[in-house]
């Protein structure tokens, strides 16, 4: 695990809780060493601070199905489908329309 990136970017964080870059990174990082908890809390908090960040939602939908909190992650894979359509991001767009299809494809 990189703790020492993780430890940076919570520093900077600290001194810039707005910044969505930083919580975008920081996401990322958790995301790659499977911490999927604390990912959803730091792409939530991006959605909740600029709801038309697209790429926050792909990953927060992502984060959630790692937890298997599916209808946390259909709810937010369709809400960022809108807002990612809404901006032009087609290809983020195309992904977690993806991502719903595979979570809709696992309901028994």
């Amino acid at each position: 695990m990189d703790t020492e990136r993780m430890a940076q970017f919570a520093e900077l964080i600290a001194l810039e809780p707005t910044d969505t870059m930083l919580r975008f990174g920081l996401g990322e990082l958790y995301m790659e060493v499977g911490d999927f908890a604390k990912a959803v809390e730091q792409f939530a908090e991006i959605v909740r601070l600029d709801a038309q960040y697209s790429a926050a939602y792909r990953y927060l939908g992502q984060a959630y199905t790692a937890l298997e909190r599916h209808a946390e992650a259909r709810q937010i894979f369709t809400d960022g489908i809108c807002v990612a359509e809404a901006r032009g991001d087609l290809q983020t767009a195309k992904e977690m329309q993806v991502f719903l299809r595979r979570l809709d494809a696992q309901r028994p």
